[in-house]
């Protein structure tokens, strides 16, 4: 498993400021974790998805490539971490999409 931490830096009131992600070794997000302006902190995983959080349809890439564009701060992270970070994070109450 890889961990990434995504900042997106933008003045969308509400999109999400940052992303946190389990990579799995096939490069498919495993779970993601999104933090918002007004202090929501929302997790997703291939059980608990909604309209406004749900794992990547397809592989992320690379890291180095997001870190490459203008709107993105990104870095690998610690497992240890991304868990803290799951823990304070609640699902979404939106539209479920369950897979």
């Amino acid at each position: 498993m890889k961990y990434w931490k995504v900042d997106w830096l933008h003045d969308f009131e509400s999109e999400p400021t940052a992303f946190y992600s389990e990579i799995g070794s096939d490069g498919y997000e495993v779970r993601k974790i999104q933090l918002y302006r007004d202090g929501r902190i929302l997790k997703s995983d291939k059980f608990h998805e909604s309209g406004e959080i749900g794992l990547s349809e397809i592989p992320v890439g690379a890291i180095e490539d997001v870190a490459s564009q203008p709107e993105f701060s990104a870095a690998l992270i610690s497992q240890e971490e991304f868990e803290q970070v799951w823990q304070l994070a609640s699902w979404s109450t939106g539209n479920s999409r369950s897979s």
